[in-house]
């Protein structure tokens, strides 16, 4: 359970610096941001909604219990990398542009698993208390 709990925050924790990191810029409009819209000719004024979604979608992973609330952020998240994903790769952008977003993905893909590994780990502890 230790290993696994280790590895859930190691995962989790990269995966969400790495969402927020890309949140706050998007929230205030930053100019690479803009810029990177503005490159997959996509609405500027659609940044700050996404950013305050992701923020968002941290946070709902970061506070524990909540179980649905959390598969909800885990799912917005992997649907923002995979719309990230798809748009850049539309715009018709090298792989090498569009490659690094795969580094989230993975990270995400760990925590989520791991996120399960560690509440079925836990909910077999309750129930053999609870016997």
């Amino acid at each position: 359970m230790k290993k696994t709990k280790s590895l859930y925050w190691v995962f989790t924790g990269l995966f969400c610096f790495m969402m927020l990191g890309s949140a706050i810029p998007d929230i205030i409009s930053a100019p690479l941001a803009v810029k990177g819209f503005q490159d997959m000719q996509m609405p500027t004024y659609l940044l700050p909604f996404v950013g305050v979604a992701k923020a968002l979608g941290v946070i709902a992973v970061l506070i524990p219990g909540y179980p649905r609330i959390k598969e909800w952020a885990y799912a917005g998240l992997f649907f923002d990398l995979a719309g990230a994903i798809y748009s850049i790769w539309a715009s018709g952008h090298p792989v090498q542009d569009w490659a690094f977003v795969f580094i989230p993905v993975l990270l995400g893909v760990g925590s989520y698993v791991f996120y399960h590994k560690k509440l079925a780990a836990t909910s077999e502890g309750q129930l053999s208390l609870a016997a």
